[in-house]
């Protein structure tokens, strides 16, 4: 498995809010436990949420709140694009005060939180090519919203899928999908669409293939 492979499934067994031993994260993905603290302290650094120590167990925190203000998931990608962006400039003085405000806006992030970054947009490997998939967030979100199928191209595969939801991981875009291809689920990782388009055919909610039904199996699982 590629190590940006098991970043993303860590990333989904912690996403439960529980906490879990180093040894049995190891168990899941089949490495040994060194691997599992240099994979958490690599989360972290990449601004998943994570909180835990080694000999205790690690979970991902609580939800995103910059005081004074709640922040919804547009506005959490506005902040994100925009510092990305101006963080990755040629001008030197608007990078620097693009990280020198996302330091001050992780300063007074809450500990607890689960959705917003520390340091926006300023990702370490193997999420330092996100960014590739912000293009794709506009029509992904006008598709849940309108109730329209999707054409998708993911690592040169074809699918037809029904989008659901989107959600957000230190910097991390995932869209939450039934594949008519697969006839399940499937959660994925945005910045490895290479081409999307909206289809004509609208979908409604059947038994077994609405974000409540991916909802409560995620539940279930991690009862």
């Amino acid at each position: 498995m590629r190590r940006a492979d098991r970043l993303m499934q860590l990333v989904q067994v912690l996403r439960d809010g529980n906490l879990h031993k180093a040894a049995d994260l190891a168990a899941v993905v089949n490495v040994s436990l060194r691997t599992i603290y240099r994979d958490m302290e690599t989360l972290a650094a990449s601004g998943v949420p994570i909180t835990g120590e080694r000999g205790i167990g690690y979970r991902v925190t609580a939800a995103v709140t910059l005081p004074p203000l709640n922040l919804t998931m547009t506005e959490v990608e506005a902040l994100h694009l925009g510092l990305s962006a101006v963080g990755q400039s040629e001008d030197k003085e608007l990078s620097a005060a693009a990280r020198a405000l996302s330091a001050k806006l992780d300063a007074v992030m809450p500990e607890d939180r689960t959705r917003a970054p520390t340091g926006y947009g300023f990702a370490v490997y193997p999420f330092a090519d996100a960014a590739r998939g912000f293009q794709h967030l506009p029509t992904l979100r006008q598709a849940i919203r309108t109730r329209q199928k999707l054409s998708i191209t993911l690592n040169s595969e074809l699918r037809t899928v029904r989008p659901l939801q989107l959600d957000y991981w230190g910097r991390l875009w995932t869209c939450i999908v039934w594949c008519e291809k697969l006839k399940d689920f499937s959660e994925l990782r945005v910045d490895q669409i290479t081409e999307l388009r909206i289809l004509p055919s609208l979908f409604v909610d059947e038994n077994g293939k609405s974000l409540a039904d991916f909802n409560a199996r995620r539940v279930n699982a991690g009862s």
